[in-house]
């Protein structure tokens, strides 16, 4: 992993899935004994008409049988 001229670094993709960390979450980075980590703070703020909405659905339907729910028939 490299490090940008502006001192960032791409968080690989199946460790930001482990730790639940989407592109609104803060993390902190903690140093204990000399090895640091990087920890999520919180939940991420999540902003604009629906995402607030977003993750909360309790239904248990895949994606096609809600989008057959949506549709009207002619």
């Amino acid at each position: 992993m490299k490090v940008t001229i502006k001192g960032q670094v791409t968080i690989p993709r199946k460790i930001r899935e482990i730790l639940g960390i989407t592109s609104e979450t803060e993390v902190e980075f903690r140093e204990e004994n000399g090895k640091f980590y990087i920890v999520k703070i919180g939940k991420p703020i999540l902003k604009g008409k629906f995402k607030r909405l977003r993750g909360i659905a309790t239904a248990q339907m895949s994606t096609d049988e809600i989008m057959n729910l949506t549709r009207v028939a002619l």
